[in-house]
């Protein structure tokens, strides 16, 4: 078995509860076969989810370096995948000239110049460097259609070419995962490179045990009582931004620091800022948690 090896989709659920990381069957049978047959993994689903948790547990299961690239809109390779250190070259560059280098070759020169000391890997190249790896490409939807062709070559070979440089291959092919929040649909041919699965809002019983498991502090009641009430917020369709599971952590914590053992009104209400991140859905959670707690 090599590092990132398991014998099956049980045995990954156990490597990433250990972790805190609760997956359902589904999600752990697909990240299962990524493993076994070394491919990336694209996870689509709503913000908070645990999209970007699940490649944080696998890097935490392995004991492996998790390399994080975050896209965004204008993310070009130069900036996934390595540059050049400038002011060092010149350094080296006044350093020659000091030490009497004039009579170097133009050829020599040029390759000193290019040394592996000069070269800044950024996370691609980082990755393969220091496989094995975790790479998460998080939130591959903000980039442009120009770096998911890029990005397609790479992952297709795991290997960059540098052309002052020469080929850096990973010799064990990093973990990957890619993160979606689906602002836009990815093109075919990288869906097809990769193994897909849309990680959904989980349901009341996983999501305390979720609760539970993350926020061992926390009191059953409470944890119970958050959870009940979020998943009654979810089923509403006036909401501009359904709460995650993210979120549902985020207030189990704060009103646990505000001293409560039970979900109340009051307590609801001066904490939904952990829970709500738009005004039109403060003002509509208040209200809604009025009718579940009044």
């Amino acid at each position: 078995m090599t590092t990132t090896s398991v014998a099956s989709a049980a045995e990954l659920v156990k490597m990433l509860a250990s972790t805190g990381y609760l997956a359902d069957e589904g999600l752990a049978t697909v990240g299962y076969l990524s493993l076994a047959m070394e491919r990336p993994l694209l996870l689509e689903g709503e913000p908070g989810t645990g999209k970007t948790a699940m490649a944080e547990a696998l890097a935490e299961a392995f004991k492996l370096p998790l390399i994080r690239l975050q896209c965004y809109e204008g993310i070009d390779a130069t900036q996934a995948l390595y540059d050049w250190d400038f002011t060092a070259q010149i350094l080296h560059l006044r350093s020659v000239e000091a030490g009497g280098g004039e009579g170097l070759s133009v050829a020599a020169l040029e390759n000193s110049l290019y040394d592996k000391r000069f070269l800044l890997a950024r996370p691609i190249l980082k990755a393969l460097q220091q496989s094995p790896a975790v790479l998460l490409i998080d939130e591959i939807d903000r980039a442009d259609d120009e770096f998911e062709a890029f990005l397609l070559e790479v992952l297709s070979t795991y290997q960059v070419s540098i052309p002052e440089f020469g080929t850096v291959k990973a010799v064990i092919p990093p973990i990957v995962v890619l993160t979606s929040n689906r602002t836009r649909d990815l093109h075919d041919a990288l869906k097809r490179r990769c193994l897909y699965h849309w990680i959904d809002h989980p349901g009341l019983a996983r999501e305390v045990d979720i609760v539970r498991t993350r926020l061992p502090e926390v009191p059953a009641l409470l944890a119970d009582q958050v959870v009940r009430a979020v998943q009654q917020i979810r089923a509403t369709d006036d909401v501009m931004k359904p709460p995650g599971v993210a979120e549902t952590l985020d207030w189990a914590r704060a009103l646990h620091l505000l001293g409560r053992p039970e979900l109340d009104l009051a307590s609801a209400a001066a904490s939904i800022g952990a829970l709500c991140k738009y005004r039109e859905d403060t003002e509509r959670v208040t209200a809604a948690l009025t009718r579940i707690l009044g």
